[in-house]
């Protein structure tokens, strides 16, 4: 594993050292959710930009496609 470092106030530090808790994990989790909340972030702006390059059709299209195949048999 890596290491990363940051700088915390005094106080936090301090107050972080009365409470029970794993903080590297919990630092862990909220980074691993923070990543996969970006990552389906720019999948879904991905998304939109290809949907915006495909035209419109007209009201209906899928209906007379439909009607075309079925007289066709």
């Amino acid at each position: 594993m890596d290491v990363i470092s940051f700088r915390i106030p005094k106080e936090l530090k301090k107050s972080m050292k009365e409470v029970e808790i794993n903080w590297s994990e919990e630092i862990r989790r909220f980074i691993e959710g923070k990543v996969r909340e970006q990552k389906k972030k720019m999948i879904l702006e991905e998304i939109d930009s290809m949907l915006s390059n495909i035209p419109e059709t007209k009201k209906g299209t899928a209906g007379r496609y439909v009607r075309e195949d079925r007289d066709s048999n």
